[in-house]
């Protein structure tokens, strides 16, 4: 898999992973336990991203 192919891969969990969010933002029944996990996932693929560009010199 190539580095953008990759990062595009990336990028989209990262924006599902927002969808998410928002939407678990919507029920008041969601725990937060699981919003929380949600949020260091989506640090985790941030962080992940963020290593991909720059050992690729992409910006």
């Amino acid at each position: 898999m190539s580095v953008e192919s990759h990062l595009a891969e990336l990028q989209k969990r990262h924006g599902d992973i927002d969808q998410q969010l928002d939407q678990a933002k919507l029920h008041p029944s969601i725990d937060e336990l699981e919003i929380a996990a949600l949020k260091r996932r989506k640090l985790m693929l941030k962080d992940e991203m963020e290593k991909l560009k720059a050992g690729a010199n992409i910006h």
